[in-house]
């Protein structure tokens, strides 16, 4: 297959077409990861905090990313994966106590990292266009990754995915570590790179150059959808 060469790093300059995927569309899995509110409404305190201390100008472009781009896109990805009755799952940073207690030590840290989002909080629940419906899939997180200190590989060994379709924020954290942790387990992975965003649009081309082929094959969401509807 040929890949969008703006995403395509030195490793690979010299190849023109990678190996396609071979993808069973009943072994692929959708995976959205931390679309919530927190991190996407106007009204979540992330953006209300921005705008408080004088750097919304900073973080508005992220913001209209999500929102125009970002989470349109994972709408379109989950409506073709419900069209078609194929699996999805959403990943999400949500603990289970209301003090937090439960949570990585990373989530528990000050500053940046530090994240309490209890699981029935508003804050903790995926945006509207992408609330889960029954025999969907949520997995619970306090780490980065989705793979990390949850069932979620376990969940796919079960069902027998071979192959994951990856949206989601941001790109450059939690987005790539839950990537390498898939392909690590030998599952084929696919990034729309138009269903994420990262805070910083250059933190968002390069992180997606670095792991591209090596760990995931990063695609358009149009692609992606083209690549799972021609095996139908």
């Amino acid at each position: 297959m040929k890949l969008d060469r703006k995403f395509v790093s030195f490793y690979y300059d010299s190849m023109d077409e990678f190996p396609d995927y071979e993808i069973d569309p009943k072994k692929t899995m959708l995976l959205l990861i931390d679309l919530q509110n927190e991190f996407c409404s106007l009204e979540g305190r992330e953006a209300k905090y921005f705008k408080e201390t004088g750097v919304w100008d900073q973080w508005e472009p992220y913001f209209n990313r999500l929102h125009n781009t970002t989470i349109p896109n994972s709408k379109k990805l989950l409506d073709f994966f419900r069209e078609n009755n194929l699996p999805v799952s959403f990943g999400r940073i949500a603990c289970l106590r209301e003090d937090g207690e439960d949570r990585s030590p990373v989530q528990k840290s000050e500053g940046w990292n530090g994240i309490l989002l209890p699981v029935d909080s508003w804050a903790a629940q995926m945006v509207d266009e992408l609330e889960p419906r029954k025999n969907e899939i949520v997995v619970n997180k306090t780490t980065d990754s989705v793979t990390t200190g949850t069932n979620y590989l376990h969940l796919l060994r079960n069902m027998g995915i071979t192959t994951v379709v990856v949206g989601g924020i941001v790109t450059d954290q939690c987005v790539a570590s839950t990537i390498r942790g898939l392909a690590d387990e030998g599952l084929q992975v696919i990034t729309c790179e138009d269903a994420c965003a990262a805070a910083d649009i250059e933190l968002h081309d390069w992180e997606l150059k670095i792991m591209n082929v090596i760990y995931t094959y990063v695609v358009s969401t149009d692609e992606a959808i083209d690549l799972v509807k021609k095996e139908l």
